[in-house]
């Protein structure tokens, strides 16, 4: 009995101290961080902001504007070209290009090669830049210059405006040809300039551009060489009028006047009278030689 009243003593007090044990760690406190942690700040330090600069560079040449000033349809049908006068009379500052584009009916040959799914890029003079033409420019022009003058501002392929450096001049235009009508296009960092040999334009914005036609903003008219270049000058071949001859300078032979073709005629007057008398006077003394001879001979003739 003593044995087992131990024995049970000692499994209470292991039970006990057991539980107890247990106790305690489920209510001991977290441990405290160590000090090399580092712990994040409650309040984050605001940022001293920088200083702009007072000034800043003005660039010398505007960048032509990417943004089209006509959006393209998301979705434009095959069978639907883009009309290229409605899209430049949305923006209001093309009415002359436009008057020109439907008067030679270059419009309607826009159209029918969109149609066929050909490529295009127009450069569109502003009216600002018709404007800074010479009084009568266009006018002076005849029908065919001004088809010529309209398909010299049309290239027969799409051309984006980060392409255009690499293109080879001179630029094929819808134009006669490049000989007579060269343009040369050149990239100066982000600006892209137009020289025709007698004006330089510069490309000063995007109109309208989609995957088969492009539409940009020049300040200025291109003129082609073949229609506002110097005319060659061409040889007549006329026959040459009659010109009174000169007296040459090696000889002393001169025409003779009207004053000179007088005296001539009276000297001839004159020495034809004269050489009438000289044969009278002749003549005479040849009548009174023969009278002498006749008296001598008669005289002798007597004496015998």
């Amino acid at each position: 009995m003593m044995k087992q009243a131990v024995y049970f003593s000692f499994l209470f007090l292991n039970f006990f101290c057991h539980s107890k044990g247990a106790t305690l760690l489920a209510h001991s406190p977290a441990q405290a961080p160590s000090k090399h942690v580092a712990v994040a700040p409650t309040k984050a330090k605001a940022l001293t902001p920088t200083k702009a600069p007072t000034s800043l560079p003005v660039p010398a040449v505007e960048p032509p504007s990417q943004v089209p000033l006509v959006q393209a349809p998301p979705h434009k049908a095959l069978h639907t070209p883009t009309d290229v006068t409605k899209i430049l009379d949305k923006v209001g500052i093309f009415s002359v290009f436009i008057r020109l584009l439907k008067s030679t009916s270059v419009s309607i040959q826009i159209e029918n090669q969109l149609n066929v799914s050909n490529t295009l890029t127009i450069f569109a003079p502003t009216n600002g830049a018709f404007g800074a033409l010479k009084p009568g420019t266009l006018n002076t022009l005849s029908n065919e210059d001004k088809v010529q003058l309209v398909q010299y501002h049309i290239l027969p392929s799409l051309v984006s405006l980060q392409n255009f450096e690499t293109l080879s001049n001179p630029v094929r235009t819808q134009a006669s040809n490049t000989n007579d009508f060269p343009l040369n296009v050149t990239v100066e960092g982000s600006s892209v300039n137009i020289s025709t040999g007698i004006v330089n334009a510069t490309i000063s914005g995007t109109v309208y551009e989609d995957n088969q036609l492009a539409i940009y903003k020049v300040d200025k008219v291109l003129l082609p060489l073949g229609i506002f270049g110097p005319k060659p000058k061409t040889k007549q071949h006329l026959a040459p009028s009659p010109t009174p001859l000169k007296p040459s300078k090696d000889t002393n032979v001169s025409l003779p006047s009207s004053s000179t073709e007088e005296s001539i005629s009276s000297d001839v007057d004159e020495g034809d009278k004269s050489s009438k008398s000289k044969a009278d006077v002749l003549m005479n003394n040849g009548v009174v030689n023969i009278g002498v001879v006749m008296i001598v001979v008669i005289t002798m003739w007597g004496h015998f």
